[in-house]
């Protein structure tokens, strides 16, 4: 027996009405309608997932002190939502910046990402996984700054990412 993915992530925020918006609006996540059972709480659905629910948000307040994690305490860093394109990962980098909500961007050689915050200052990754069969050496070597104009020139916008959960 293993455990082979993950299923959902639970987060605690400031704001609930808030942190809903960015995450339906800004990264495009279903608001499950019915779904916050429990006061103060909403859940969420990844597009095209068949969980019952990808993310849970609880609601903690606007007294709610910044996470400590990785400065002054152990912690969750971020979590990484992976996206199907590289087309994706470009009109997300928009989206986030629109919102001022994009902090930065990286290059680890056989995936792109982009880094943002949600509005209670939690970060998280949305990343694109080369394609196995387009790997090489070279990918697997370099990591730096992400110039995502120049992999979308190389992959093309609607190269499908590499590795995660089957889609039909």
């Amino acid at each position: 027996m293993s455990i082979f993915r993950l299923n959902h992530a639970v987060l605690y925020v400031r704001d609930l009405a808030e942190s809903v918006a960015f995450y339906r609006d800004v990264l495009g996540f279903d608001y499950i309608e019915g779904g916050d059972v429990h006061r103060g709480a909403a859940f969420l659905r990844a597009p095209g997932s068949t969980n019952d629910h990808d993310l849970g948000l609880f609601e903690l307040g606007s007294h709610a002190a910044a996470s400590g994690a990785g400065q002054t305490s152990v912690g969750l860093y971020h979590l990484a939502w992976e996206v199907d394109t590289l087309g994706d990962l470009d009109q997300l980098a928009g989206r986030l910046a629109e919102a001022g909500a994009l902090v930065g961007s990286s290059d680890h050689g056989t995936t792109k990402s982009l880094y943002a915050k949600d509005p209670s200052g939690l970060e998280l990754e949305v990343v694109w996984i080369i394609p196995r069969e387009l790997l090489t050496d070279d990918d697997r070597a370099k990591t730096g700054r992400l110039d995502l104009a120049a992999e979308l020139a190389k992959y093309g916008p609607d190269a499908r990412s590499g590795v995660g959960i089957s889609r039909p």
